[in-house]
């Protein structure tokens, strides 16, 4: 009789994204992708680029007064997004 080895079929692709070396770009892509759910479009309007690098999330803005208020709450803008992808993608967030 052959032995059963069943698996879950997301338990492996995210074992053949790790091995490949793809999961980190993946959740970066995830977490930018999830600015608008966390953030809402009125805030959206004003992003103009978002890109990470080296854990930081770097977001360039059009309003210098929601730059001030986004940099006073970027703490718990960060622990939203982490938690919108499920991994502790960036550790940081630069408003330019």
């Amino acid at each position: 009789m052959r032995k059963k080895n069943t698996e879950l079929l997301s338990d492996v692709i995210r074992q053949v994204l790790k091995e490949q070396h793809l999961d980190k770009p993946l959740n970066e892509k995830r977490l930018i992708e999830a600015w608008p759910l966390v953030l809402g479009s009125n805030i959206v309007q004003y992003t103009s680029n978002l890109n990470i690098k080296n854990r930081v999330l770097y977001v360039s803005l059009t309003s210098s007064v929601l730059r001030h208020d986004l940099f006073l709450s970027r703490e718990k803008i960060k622990n939203s997004l982490n938690k919108q992808v499920g991994v502790d993608v960036i550790v940081d967030i630069v408003f330019k």
